[in-house]
């Protein structure tokens, strides 16, 4: 309490003797300045010839996009004297004329994009943008894109207003794609805390240690894909000191790592991999700790400093219902449960949940008798020459090789489309034939795209590096530490760039809740389906 009230009392004697220099006018070290409409404080920055993060440290209520016409401090002595800076006004006053005509052009430009908002997603085109990026985002073709703006012809120019695709009816959602820029002469910490137990093994052939221990291949490919992250970020001018620690075993190691190193020192701390230590983890140190595992565990989670790479279960059933609400316009839906505690409580969530909705009036509910669903029960309830939406709410084998082998033989006037969101163990056992045949419909948090650029470019750098093709573990590791560490070499607060947008790496998407404080937990997901051809589709 003494400590966190002499922070406190630091911070506002720092802010007074600013506030003083400022107001005196005699050192005049630093001055206030009023942000213009539209003005960021990277641009701010830029102007000043400074770092975003030494801006940003100046303004610490401040974030990367403050509002108009609030006063933040700046360091008199870094402005710049150009033509956009007249002498004798005060800083208040010296608004450049590139302002002034870019404001003017946004007010002509401002009922132009207000209307077409109403009927398209409309984007602003940013630096980095590409085809690939955006296609990937908003699930387009390039095709499309150019279809609805011919100028990109031309290819995509930053500052560009183009659409992306109509609104449909109730779609309400804005999206916002996280923006990759790198802060000049940025230097990182990385501290990666993972179980390769090398004490354990030693004196094993490494052919032994990975045919018997499934973790040890976890664990190694996702420090194998975490390397070609870093050395793909080092490349592009990013200073990146990497620690690695190894965790031993459950509880045995992770006392002493951070008795015996200062792992404050790190921008961000990757890592454990169990549910119980990474808690001991956030509530002894300062940077993010970023969690790289799903664990059942983690719903418990309440150290502020932890982030969550993986969806929360209940994330996927929301996002399964929001999409049948969405896109289901008239039929018949059905909710299969396995009769047990957990199937009971998510078809009661979903019906109440679909039942809400406008075109939604009866939601059937099928449990087993005696042990399985009959085919006779389904043909009771689904329609011929209709649309029958089945969501399968459980992961139990039998259940959902039972229901799914009813389904592919139905009557051929009678078609089924069925959906899960707990596409587990159960699923991988029946044949992609047959999952193709009902169009099986399912959200993840993997999407793979082999003809995808970025996909094929890890998959190069991977295999020229390890003599082998990336596991889903190490796809994995890549995705996270690339995504955490171009995040950082922003120069911002990690948290503070999760307000500014989803992303997308080679498999995954990255869409975190913004939270300023308690735990942070991503919620990007994707909606696939199976077609009759076995591809796979990413309808959202």
């Amino acid at each position: 309490m003494g400590i966190m009230y002499m922070k406190h009392v630091k911070f506002f004697v720092f802010l007074c003797i600013l506030t003083f220099t400022v107001s005196c006018g005699q050192q005049k070290k630093y001055v206030q300045y009023k942000v213009k409409e539209g003005e960021t404080m990277r641009a701010i920055a830029q102007r000043l010839d400074m770092k975003t993060s030494d801006l940003l440290r100046l303004n610490p209520d401040v974030g990367r996009k403050p509002e108009a016409n609030s006063v933040i401090v700046i360091p008199n002595k870094k402005i710049k004297a150009s033509n956009s800076i007249t002498k004798g006004k005060t800083v208040d006053d010296k608004i450049t004329e590139a302002a002034k005509n870019e404001a003017a052009l946004k007010n002509k430009e401002e009922e132009l994009l207000n209307e077409l908002k109403k009927n398209f997603v409309v984007y602003e085109v940013k630096k980095g943008d590409t085809f690939y990026s955006l296609t990937r985002f908003y699930n387009v073709s390039q095709e499309n894109l150019i279809a609805l703006n011919p100028i990109l012809s031309e290819g995509l120019k930053v500052g560009q207003h183009i659409k992306i695709k109509a609104i449909e009816a109730g779609d309400t959602s804005e999206n916002y794609i996280y923006e990759d820029v790198i802060e000049r002469n940025i230097s990182l910490k990385v501290a990666l805390l993972l179980p390769f137990s090398a004490k354990e093994h030693s004196g094993t052939e490494s052919k032994d240690i990975f045919q018997r221990s499934k973790l040890a291949n976890m664990v190694t490919d996702f420090y194998l894909g975490a390397e070609i992250a870093i050395d793909s970020l080092r490349k592009q001018g990013i200073n990146i000191d990497l620690n690695v620690f190894d965790t031993e075993k459950n509880g045995t190691k992770i006392k002493t790592i951070l008795a015996e190193n200062n792992l404050n020192k790190n921008d961000v701390v990757i890592g454990p991999l169990y549910s119980e230590e990474v808690e001991i983890v956030a509530n002894k140190v300062n940077a993010p700790v970023i969690f790289p595992f799903y664990s059942k565990n983690q719903s418990k989670f309440s150290a502020s400093k932890l982030i969550k790479t993986s969806p929360e279960k209940k994330v996927f059933r929301e996002e399964l219902t929001a999409y049948i609400k969405d896109n289901f316009t008239k039929g018949n839906l059905i909710l299969v449960g396995d009769g047990k505690s957990e199937s009971n409580a998510s078809n009661a969530i979903i019906k109440q949940a679909l039942q809400s909705h406008d075109s939604i009036s009866v939601v059937h509910i099928l449990k087993p008798n005696k042990g399985y669903i009959a085919k006779d029960r389904f043909l009771k309830i689904l329609k011929p020459n209709q649309e029958n939406w089945v969501v399968l709410t459980s992961g139990n084998t039998i259940l959902v090789a039972d229901a799914i082998n009813s389904l592919i033989s139905l009557p051929e006037n009678t078609s089924v489309r069925v959906f899960t969101f707990n596409k587990g163990k159960a699923f991988d056992k029946i044949a992609n034939l047959k999952l193709a045949k009902v169009n099986l419909t399912y959200v993840s948090d993997e999407y793979v795209n082999e003809a995808s650029a970025s996909t094929q470019q890890f998959n190069k750098q991977y295999a020229k590096k390890n003599n082998a093709l990336p596991s889903f573990s190490a796809t994995k590791g890549f995705d996270i530490t690339y995504d955490v560490l171009i995040r950082l070499a922003s120069g911002d607060d990690l948290k503070d760039t999760f307000k500014d947008g989803a992303s997308f790496r080679v498999e995954s998407k990255f869409d975190y809740s913004s939270k300023a404080f308690g735990v942070s937990e991503n919620k990007g997901l994707f909606i696939v389906q199976y077609n009759k051809d076995l591809s796979l589709t990413r309808l959202k």
